[in-house]
């Protein structure tokens, strides 16, 4: 069986999650990353900004994250599902894995959108593996290791 992080594929949103990402990466042996952003396309209806600008805001997350691992392969997919369309990019790229760090948000914020980390640890074939972000907030990683709340999560739904 292949190591799980022979060749991982690394969905960012943001400049913070591919600098988080790679930092998180960084600390174990893995062969190959690829870095994919994912544009939401809104299937009919209007984008919510334009294919130019979200390109240039994945360059920018690509090069967070190469400023942390050096050169790596990125790639942007376009999607009305992003969830599906990671999986159809590990797929393609013949992914040994999903490599995701756990974004911040509390309960109420990840009830409203969904919960793209949730969907994508129960709705695929493809090993995905939560790699704690150690520079990150300690209660969030503890609450996304473990699928337990922290009291503190009662505190931010309330607020």
């Amino acid at each position: 069986m292949a190591d799980l992080l022979d060749r991982v594929l690394v969905p960012v949103a943001s400049e913070d999650d591919a600098r988080t990402s790679a930092r998180a990466l960084a600390r174990h042996d893995f062969g190959e990353a690829v870095f994919v952003h994912v544009v939401e396309k809104a299937g009919g209806a209007p984008d919510k900004a334009g294919v130019e600008q979200r390109e240039l805001e994945a360059e920018e997350m690509f090069e967070a994250a190469e400023a942390v691992l050096g050169d790596v392969a990125t790639d942007i997919y376009y999607g009305t599902d992003v969830v599906e369309t990671i999986f159809d990019a590990a797929e393609d790229i013949d992914a040994t894995a999903v490599v995701l760090t756990p974004r911040g948000g509390n309960r109420l914020l990840r009830l409203i959108t969904g919960d793209v980390a949730l969907r994508m640890v129960t709705e695929n074939e493809r090993p995905v593996v939560v790699l704690p972000d150690d520079e990150g907030d300690a209660d969030a990683d503890a609450e996304t290791a473990t699928g337990v709340n922290t009291p503190d999560d009662d505190e931010d739904a309330d607020e």
